[in-house]
């Protein structure tokens, strides 16, 4: 019954209830004004998506802290409110 709650809880406020998968990426460019990171990346299985290269929101700006373009990472993204966000970044 739990996990029926949690999955229309999900639903209804535009969560996922996909665990997400660390991934490898290398960062192209960092945006810290805007909060966004852009990655050149391999498939990321919780969201359905090929490896390409995107923008991706980050859950909190003190993520870019350091990084630069070339830095090679790992990471997890998911869906926060509708945008697909980098939720864990990790050199």
């Amino acid at each position: 019954m739990k996990a029926v709650t949690v999955a229309v809880f999900a639903l209804m406020f535009g969560a996922t209830v996909a665990n997400a998968q660390s991934v490898n990426g290398t960062v192209k460019k960092v945006d810290i004004e805007q909060g966004k990171v852009t990655l050149d990346h391999g498939p990321i299985k919780n969201l359905d998506m090929d490896s390409m290269t995107m923008v991706f929101r980050v859950a909190s700006p003190d993520m870019l802290k350091g990084l630069k373009a070339g830095d090679k990472i790992k990471f997890d993204a998911d869906r926060v409110n509708g945008a697909i966000t980098v939720t864990n970044l990790k050199k």
